[in-house]
């Protein structure tokens, strides 16, 4: 199988959260993101997140999740341990919408290990 056909039949389940947080409310909630991510990481079917802040909201933030299935996200979701889990950084939140897609396609350039991140190869 070729890298083109491989990457066509990439197929995965990404998890959109975006969020408003309260007022100045963004420190205390990366502080909880960051006391979290590595046990969300080591849930079957996991592959990726990244937090992310608006650059022109400070309080508009969103996360991204990259599951192998959705059905890997849905065992996790309805856990009680998910939403004891998130439970912290949703303190701060005051508004929130999720949003779930199916990949279809997904596009990577090669990358290779340069120091403690990943860099595309040039």
């Amino acid at each position: 199988m070729s890298l083109e056909d491989r990457q066509e039949a990439t197929a995965g389940y990404r998890v959109l959260f975006m969020l408003r947080l309260s007022p100045g409310a963004g420190d205390e909630f990366l502080r909880d993101y960051e006391a979290v991510r590595w046990q969300v990481a080591q849930v079957p079917g996991h592959l990726s997140d990244q937090v992310c802040r608006s650059a022109d909201d400070a309080d508009e933030w969103l996360i991204t999740s990259e599951w192998r299935s959705a059905e890997d996200f849905l065992a996790w979701e309805s856990t009680p341990g998910h939403r004891e889990t998130a439970r912290p950084m949703m303190a701060h939140v005051r508004e929130r919408r999720s949003l779930r897609y199916t990949v279809l396609r997904e596009t990577r350039t090669a990358l290779v290990t340069s120091g403690p991140a990943l860099r595309p190869t040039p």
